[in-house]
């Protein structure tokens, strides 16, 4: 599975200029790459999820801003493995396969979260695994 350019690109931008908060991405199967889906602009909030297929697979990149006890200003990177329970199965295959590779191509993602319901991947979740 190969990722497109633009999709690194486009990951890139949320990483070292914030031009965006989130980046959905999802497989072309015709074209066997990784493509941009939707993005959300710096001032989106963690609303993003509804954005999210209810019925198939997709990974998301989601910039965290949040402050520590001391109120300093930190943003962590999420990858987020979305996998419906309700998906084709082999929609979950090719997802579940790809992953690792996608991963390794987008550096600097802090943390990973698998989910196959949404509340696996609340802000809470996110707001817990960045603290």
């Amino acid at each position: 599975m190969g990722v497109a350019d633009h999709s690194k690109i486009t990951y890139l931008e949320l990483q070292t200029k914030k031009v965006h908060r989130y980046v959905i991405f999802k497989i072309d199967e015709k074209k066997k790459e990784m493509v941009v889906e939707k993005t959300g602009g710096p001032a989106e909030t963690y609303d993003f999820i509804a954005a999210l297929a209810e019925n198939d697979c997709q990974y998301a990149i989601y910039d965290f801003d949040y402050a520590t006890s001391g109120n300093c200003q930190k943003s962590k990177i999420f990858f987020i493995a979305w996998s419906p329970s309700v998906s084709r199965i082999l929609a979950k295959m090719l997802y579940a396969t790809s992953k690792d590779r996608f991963r390794r191509e987008l550096q600097g993602i802090h943390y990973e979260i698998q989910a196959t319901d949404p509340t696996e991947m609340d802000l809470e979740v996110i707001r817990d695994r960045a603290n």
